[in-house]
């Protein structure tokens, strides 16, 4: 409660004193185009300071190129444009004054071709959390407390976004089903393997995070709460380049014996980038050797025949992982307007636990009956190949085709060992050891064809069409061994093993227009997505056939009601097909009383969302959005056996979700040297289901607060403070207590700006924990969980090479939509 009264009363004060300042109001008008003198439409616009070419304000070109910057104080500015494809343009030097109040600029003029720009030295830095017109940009290059982190304590910080770290799923705005894209292609991962792929990539080989809550029909269907693209470090024209990266950090956790266990983290990464001639070579290869762990505590009451058994279950698990990632390619320049590009990336990861669980079981009276304590090996391999050739023809005038086919292949093996021993209250074994182990080997393959045809019309507006088809086959097979222990020999245990083979085919097409009617900007699509899907168990000689069409389509409106005010309106539907292995019916096993089991009856959910924006001034956002979900899927439904005592999750469809959420994005420039940015999110949701026969009904209102804080203390010394609270708060079944932390980082320029050294100290007093509850009908358990989120960490950045090295091309691949749904046990 301190945490949110001094949170709370630091941005009252900061709120204050923004606004008790008197401005020297100004404005500044132009257009940009290109060189032939096409209009450039969302360009981003930056309004510089002449004298060191620190930033100011920031802006968005419209459909015709034209832009406005308000409330400008007195002094001498320039004006940069910056827009993917072209070449960074400036303006003029001009000044503001009251002789001059307002200042319209000639027209820039963007070109393709690569110039040295001399005379303006640009130092202008983005903030850490930019909030745009049809997203929330994070520009983690340059933040300090990103620095050493990975990208999921990263993504934490994001605000909407919750990471539920005990379950592996990552929310945004109150939902899961959040669709991740790296560098614009999907990563066929569930949301679990998703949380562990992105807890061990480091947030220094991150350029900036985007989330897009209501994406078009050019996107695929799938997410029903948004798409969060994660885009990696570039560099850019003619020439060699690279950024050599070395980080190490430090954590802690307490143990079982609440001793405390030092976790030591290290990682390192190498881009490269060449461009000679029509060639582009680019490739990066990243290290990270990490060691972590979570304690848990999980405490239920289980009625049975009139009588209740209670357990106190603790465990800790200390985890090592080892991770190697790489990505190279070449872009070729056939000529001006064809590109040809083939891209091979991948990972291999080795994730491995060893830890306890301890279960004291007692009677209704609370005395304890006797004792269970199971050691847990884990282990998990998971490598990627990823494959891409792609194909891009410019006829000109913003007039191009391109096209991709892809190939992924996912080779895991997981495996799980437990020995439990069991006591009576005296601490006396009484019944024999029970010994069991899993091996759990998974192979995916995925094939997907993708084009997009792009066509400008005459009025300024373009319509846009593309196909896209995939297929995925994948193999999972659960086999379990049960140990004898009068001849300690290991046995299969059909019963619990199971093999399980997936086949889908999606086929979509799309078609999209965007154009102005007046001050009107609309865009509208229509997607169609045709599926068709065989899960076979084989062990369990089921099958389950479904064969659906859907159409999603998408509407836009955007107006510009004065230069102040831009008014959005957006409506979507979209769908979220079941994880792969959700829908295999293996058991996953924690200790002999509680498992994970997964569900071949579960079906699509569909989201119908609708949302509203409001920006003043480029810079002050409120959105206003509602979502209905229907067919929920839940993906820790908790059931029971209580017979034999135990409980265990599957994912579920739980009847309907409503969603209301409203966002306000607000930056403060408090004086020169402090900047500030603050986000807050508050949503109602609603639930309705039935579950176990009986309705089940909940009605909850959230919301989570975050701000930074931007000290520029010199040249060379910058530093950063930023914070975040999230309230208690409700998914399915799980009642959440609040959570929140706070990280202190200080950044030194070195090596003539070639390099830096960042120090960040993440949430330092250990505020960062999960705290929830499950409580309907015969389920009551509660669930503490820890991890070491308490760290110190040092980076070293280098810079080596041509600076101005133009990028890879960004492209989107043609397995966009498979890769999210690929899963793993970490």
């Amino acid at each position: 409660m301190k945490t949110l009264f001094s949170f709370s009363t630091l941005l009252l004060l900061t709120l204050t004193t923004a606004f008790g300042q008197v401005l020297t109001r100004g404005t500044v008008n132009g257009h940009v185009g290109t060189q032939a003198g096409k209009p450039l439409e969302f360009t981003t616009m930056m309004l510089l300071k002449a004298k060191d070419s620190t930033l100011v304000k920031g802006a968005i070109s419209d459909i015709d190129g034209k832009y406005a910057f308000e409330n400008v104080g007195a002094g001498q500015y320039l004006v940069a444009a910056q827009q993917i494809g072209y070449r960074k343009t400036y303006s003029v030097p001009f000044a503001i004054d009251e002789a001059h109040p307002a200042h319209e600029l000639p027209a820039l003029a963007m070109s393709d071709e690569t110039k040295n720009l001399k005379e303006v030295n640009v130092v202008a830095q983005k903030p850490f959390i930019e909030q745009q017109v049809d997203r929330t940009v994070m520009n983690v290059e340059n933040s300090i407390v990103a620095s050493g982190n990975t990208a999921l304590e990263v993504l934490e910080k994001a605000p909407g976004v919750t990471i539920d770290r005990q379950n592996d799923q990552i929310q945004l705005k109150g939902k899961a089903g959040v669709i991740v894209y790296i560098d614009g292609k999907q990563t066929y991962l569930s949301q679990q393997e998703v949380s562990n792929l992105l807890k061990n990539t480091p947030s220094d080989n991150i350029a900036s995070i985007e989330i897009i809550t209501n994406p078009g029909s050019k996107y695929d269907a799938a997410g029903n709460s948004g798409i969060i693209n994660i885009k990696m470090k570039k560099n850019k024209n003619f020439g060699t380049n690279g950024t050599f990266i070395l980080g190490t950090g430090y954590g802690w956790v307490n143990n079982l014996n609440g001793v405390r266990d030092d976790l030591p983290k290290f990682n390192t990464s190498l881009n490269l980038n060449h461009r000679e001639g029509k060639i582009n070579l680019f490739g990066n290869y990243s290290y990270v050797n990490r060691q972590s762990a979570q304690s848990n505590q999980i405490t239920r009451n289980i009625p049975y025949n009139g009588h209740t058994t209670y357990f106190d279950q603790n465990s800790f698990r200390p985890n090592q992982f080892t991770g190697h990632s790489y990505k190279a390619g070449m872009d070729y320049f056939i000529n001006d307007k064809s590109t040809i590009g083939v891209l091979v990336n991948g990972f291999s990861n080795d994730w491995r636990s060893s830890g306890q669980n301890n279960t004291l079981i007692s009677d209704e009276n609370h005395q304890l009956t006797s004792k269970a304590i199971t050691q847990t090996n884990q282990g998990n391999l998971l490598s990627n190949l990823t494959g891409n050739v792609n194909y891009k023809f410019d006829y000109g005038k913003g007039r191009e085709w391109t096209v991709d086919a892809d190939y992924v292949h996912y080779n895991g093996k997981s495996g799980n060992n437990l020995a439990t021993q069991y006591f009576n209250s005296e601490n006396v074994i009484f019944r024999p050891n029970q010994d069991v182990r899993s091996n759990m080997p998974s192979t995916i393959n995925i094939w997907a064809f993708k084009t997009d045809y792009v066509h400008p019309l005459k009025n300024g507006g373009k319509f846009e069409a593309g196909l896209k088809s995939s297929y995925v086959n994948a193999d999972n097979n659960t086999l379990y061994d049960t140990l004898q222990q009068e001849n300690r020999q290991w046995l299969p245990d059909a019963s619990r093993s199971n093999q399980f083979l997936y086949k889908e085919n999606i086929n979509a097409g799309y078609l999209n227009y965007a154009g102005k009617f007046g001050k009107l900007k609309v865009q509208a699509g229509l997607r169609a997505e045709h599926t068709h899907s065989i899960g076979n168990s084989i062990t369990l000689n089921q099958t389950v056939d479904r064969n659906y069409l859907n159409l999603f389509p998408t509407v836009f409106l955007s107006r510009q009601l004065d230069t102040n005010n831009v008014l959005n309106l957006s409506y979507s539907r979209r769908i979220d097909r079941p994880d792969y292995q959700n829908l295999n019916p293996f058991v996953f096993y924690l200790d002999p009383y509680t498992y994970q089991k997964g569900n071949p009856f579960l079906r699509p959910q569909y989201t119908n969302s609708v949302e509203l924006t409001h920006v003043y001034k480029n810079a002050f956002t409120t959105t206003l959005n509602y979502s209905r979900t229907t067919d929920f899927i839940n993906q820790e439904t908790p059931r029971q056996i209580p017979a034999e005592n135990i409980t265990y999750v599957t994912a579920e469809n739980m009847g309907s979700m409503d969603n209301i959420s409203l966002n306000l994005s607000f930056p403060i420039t408090v004086a020169k040297w402090w900047r500030m940015q603050n986000n807050i999110s508050t949503y109602y949701q609603h639930y309705q289901t039935v579950y176990s026969g009986s309705p089940y009904e909940v009605k909850i209102v959230a919301y989570n607060l975050y701000m930074s804080n931007n000290f520029t203390l010199s040249k060379t010394l910058s530093a950063e403070v930023s914070g975040w609270y999230n309230s208690a708060s409700q998914y399915g079944f799980y009642r959440a207590q609040p959570m929140g932390g706070f990280s202190v980082g200080v950044q030194k320029k070195v090596m003539d700006g070639k390099g830096s050294l960042k120090l960040n100290v993440n949430d330092p007093f250990w505020l960062n924990h999960f705290n929830g509850r499950a409580a309907v009908q015969d389920i009551d358990f509660r669930v503490q969980s820890r991890w070491e989120s308490r760290q110190i960490r040092l980076t070293f950045t280098y810079r080596f090479g041509n600076q101005n090295v133009k990028s890879a091309r960004q492209r989107n691949s043609a397995t966009s939509a498979e890769q999210n749904r690929v899963s793993g046990q970490n």
